[in-house]
């Protein structure tokens, strides 16, 4: 099994196991019930649901951004109720080509758990396998999880110190319409952190939108964007701290590690007035 991609064959054959874990992490950023919805009608056998905004996210201030990082504390308790522990293989999956459950990936690594996957295809390619859903909730014993938090982050006053350098890249993963401030549909200010360059999410996936493209696809194409850049010296951003994980998860997947994660994003960037915002491409 890969460390960062398990195909449907694989947990197939994990379904019931008790050192795994399954987890639903689908969402709608328009209808922040239908992940919960979705789940109750029908999930992989032995999944249990995360809800973005309660599970993954915690408590908004108005200016840390639309879903910012819930206490390390918290969401160890959380896993801890969910039976994971410092063994346990943890799967993730969702209907949106893995921008929430890279969330959960990206969250797990940041307090030190490393065996954490996601379903790759997502619940399409579950689907695709001919494998059935089921409605019953799983009844899971409690594990310990013991946080490590690791150094995966900045803030935005380490972003803004940098705006000028050379050596720092921010990468933007939203659409590219909202990169350019053209079409904003979710924050009240439209435009991109000065100097960002723009690797929309959704160019991580084949052509169908389900799979993750080849190693040596993403290899190339991060590359290019990378320019000769070391990865520890980017910052991977977008809307609110989620799809960009999908970003971090590819690069992972193409070899090219240690970039960080900007959580506040644009959603807090753009709370200050006074910092600065650039439009087009």
């Amino acid at each position: 099994m890969s460390s960062l991609l398990v195909t449907a064959d694989e947990l197939i054959a994990h379904v019931g196991d008790p050192n795994w874990r399954i987890f639903d992490c689908r969402h709608d950023l328009g209808n922040t019930e239908y992940g919960a919805a979705a789940y109750a009608k029908g999930h992989i056998p032995g999944a249990l649901f995360l809800h973005l905004d309660r599970d993954l996210s915690g408590a908004k201030t108005g200016r840390n951004g639309r879903h910012p990082l819930p206490d390390p504390e918290v969401f160890a308790r959380r896993m801890g109720e969910c039976g994971v522990g410092p063994d346990t293989q943890v799967v993730a999956y969702d209907n949106e080509g893995g921008i929430f459950a890279s969330r959960l990936w990206w969250m797990l690594r940041w307090l030190g758990h490393d065996r954490v996957a996601l379903l790759d295809g997502g619940l399409p390619g579950w689907r695709r396998a001919r494998q059935a859903l089921v409605t019953e909730v799983p009844s899971v014993a409690p594990a310990s999880f013991v946080p490590r938090p690791q150094p995966l982050t900045v803030d935005a006053d380490f972003v803004l110190a940098t705006l000028e350098s050379p050596d720092i890249l921010v990468v933007d993963a939203r659409a590219p319409e909202r990169y350019s401030g053209e079409q904003e549909t979710l924050d009240p200010v439209g435009g991109h952190i000065p100097g960002a360059a723009n690797r929309f999410y959704f160019d991580n996936l084949d052509d169908a939108g389900c799979y993750f493209k080849p190693v040596d696809e993403l290899r190339a194409e991060f590359g290019a964007l990378l320019a000769g850049r070391d990865p520890v010296k980017v910052v991977q951003q977008c809307g609110s701290g989620v799809t960009a994980c999908h970003n971090l998860l590819a690069m992972e997947i193409a070899g090219l590690t240690g970039s960080r994660l900007y959580p506040g994003s644009w959603s807090e960037w753009c709370a200050d007035p006074a910092r600065p915002i650039a439009t087009g491409e």
